[in-house]
């Protein structure tokens, strides 16, 4: 709303990043947008003002169970205008040097997906690992709630990779059949994986994980593709994503949250895909433009989507280091917890209304065993009190289990949560 739009979008840019003539959204409304003469300026703005917040969001899964709130805001403005915005204004403004290399990216797998991924790892690097990464917290936390997000993302994508058209031609339609058909194959190809691996077994986790993998692989490809190109894009996007599944291991980087194992491989992948299988006849569906990948005879585009991943890989991972070691060193910005918050949970730490379950409870009786004179200077006192406290939470559990079959007979609620922590 500041800035950004004119940074990436501004008709008067150069080949790397645009000026402030649209400053404030100035001149922003019914004129014409850059992206389509069919789309009044404000609607594409706001199109795409979406496609920013979504790739920041993406971001700060880089600090998982251990960033603190308050900094990763600050950083996401910063990032979206230092990061973001010049990639967006390569990738898709028609002065950016990448858009008239040309390379092909019909709907974000690099300015969103690859630049996203490579900037979460960077997060995940400059944090350093969790403390209690490797045990029973590292587990997925709800399985129902991982499928209908990913049944929520799922059907956002196709405003995400049909609406890239920005016109309701053919070639929209067959991006969003694409859409659909990649993440399909998507969940065949990891879930065939996950059955070798384990020798007959399957993962409601590993699905919802190949489903965005062939969702992210088909991206930058879907409105240069067929159908049955776009199942493969999606199956084998998600069998290299399934079998980078070590790659924090490999890295010694703790990145919980896969972001750069889903986003950034997978949008590197389908950028690189794009280069092999693009279609000269899907892309002048809607009159507007013929491209051709290296089985249409130009070789040479694979070369090119190599460029955009190599260049947008490297810029956003350096920047974003930059931008975070910058943050890290003023004070009061802190990026990270304290060991204790990150073992009781962020959401004791830095939130008051926990989402899922209620831990009055666990506070009560926290509160209980600073009452008998815990030293928190005392390292060894301090574990001891950590270790209590995750005891507490799994009584807590259990108990919330039994209160749903057995509710109280007497006596308000409250008063039963201070009975229960002071027994504790």
């Amino acid at each position: 709303m500041f800035w950004g739009y004119s940074l990436a979008y501004s008709r008067t840019a150069n080949a790397f990043i645009g000026d402030l003539a649209n400053f404030g959204l100035k001149d922003v409304m019914s004129a014409p947008s850059p992206g389509s003469p069919l789309i009044p300026e404000i609607v594409f703005c706001l199109y795409q003002m979406l496609f920013c917040a979504c790739t920041v969001q993406l971001v700060i899964g880089g600090s998982f169970e251990r960033g603190r709130i308050l900094p990763s805001l600050i950083f996401a403005f910063c990032w979206a205008t230092i990061v973001y915005c010049p990639i967006a204004c390569w990738t898709w403004n028609a002065n950016g040097w990448l858009f008239n290399l040309p390379s092909l990216d019909f709907a974000g797998g690099g300015p969103v997906h690859i630049a996203s991924g490579w900037s979460a790892l960077a997060y995940a690097f400059v944090l350093g690992k969790r403390v209690h990464k490797g045990d029973t917290h590292g587990k997925p936390h709800n399985t129902t709630l991982v499928f209908l997000g990913t049944v929520l993302i799922w059907f956002g994508w196709f405003g995400f990779n049909g609406g890239s058209a920005l016109n309701g031609s053919i070639r929209s339609m067959i991006a969003a059949f694409n859409t659909n058909t990649a993440a399909g194959f998507g969940v065949l190809g990891w879930v065939t994986v996950d059955y070798i691996r384990t020798k007959g077994h399957f993962s409601i986790v590993g699905a919802c994980s190949g489903a965005i993998a062939g969702l992210v692989g088909i991206t930058p490809a879907a409105g240069f593709v067929s159908v049955w190109i776009a199942a493969l894009i999606g199956f084998l996007t998600a069998v290299v994503c399934a079998l980078m599944k070590d790659i924090d291991k490999w890295l010694r980087i703790d990145e919980g949250m896969d972001v750069f194992k889903l986003h950034g491989i997978g949008g590197m992948c389908g950028s690189f895909f794009t280069g092999i299988f693009a279609q000269k006849w899907v892309s002048a569906l809607d009159g507007a433009s013929q491209y051709s990948g290296g089985l249409d005879g130009v070789g040479v585009q694979i070369g090119r989507q190599f460029a955009e991943i190599c260049a947008i890989s490297s810029y956003s991972f350096v920047v974003t280091c930059v931008l975070l070691y910058a943050l890290k060193y003023i004070p009061f910005m802190h990026l990270r917890v304290t060991e204790e918050a990150e073992m009781i949970g962020l959401d004791l730490d830095q939130f008051f209304d926990e989402q899922i379950g209620d831990w009055r409870l666990a506070s009560m009786t926290m509160s209980r065993l600073s009452d008998l004179n815990f030293n928190l200077n005392s390292t060894t006192l301090r574990v001891r009190r950590i270790h209590a406290f995750n005891l507490v939470r799994s009584l807590l559990i259990m108990s919330q289990d039994l209160s749903r079959s057995h509710p109280p007979l007497v006596g308000p609620r409250q008063g039963a949560a201070e009975r229960d922590a002071a027994d504790i």
